[in-house]
């Protein structure tokens, strides 16, 4: 059976995205923990992000530190943060999520609520972030 993620790769659930080339993805969160909280993605379906190959482990990592660039300078931030877990969805990615704490990144805090409006203009602000970023 195909991951959330990967149903999502193939266009068959929407997202909002952030940035795309032919191996991976990354979108916005819907269910973020905060604002402009993004979800990077290999497209092939892997469940344990260690298990991904060498090239593409380098490649996701530096896909992210792109998208990560981008939405610093797009949402007010101390940082963004970065966590792996892996067990919410079996599928391997990683959250980039602005902070200005430590607490900020716990994902036990409440899930924000944004409408689709406001997704789609965080998606394009930071999208629009990534042109000349590194």
């Amino acid at each position: 059976m195909s991951s959330i993620f990967s149903r999502i790769v193939k266009g068959e659930i929407p997202c909002y995205r952030i940035a795309e080339n032919d191996r991976f993805l990354a979108f916005l969160d819907v269910n973020p923990i905060a604002k402009g909280h993004v979800l990077v993605i290999p497209k092939d379906e892997i469940d344990n992000i260690f298990d991904i190959n060498d090239t593409d482990y380098q490649g996701l990592f530096l896909f992210a530190k792109r998208v990560a660039h981008a939405l610093g300078k797009c949402i007010p931030c101390e940082k963004v943060g970065m966590a792996v877990i892996g067990l919410e969805v079996r599928h391997a990615h990683i959250h980039l999520v602005p902070i200005n704490n430590i607490y900020d990144i716990d994902f036990k805090n409440p899930k924000l609520s944004f409408s689709a409006d406001e997704f789609r203009a965080m998606a394009a602000e930071i999208s629009s972030g990534i042109e000349g970023v590194l």
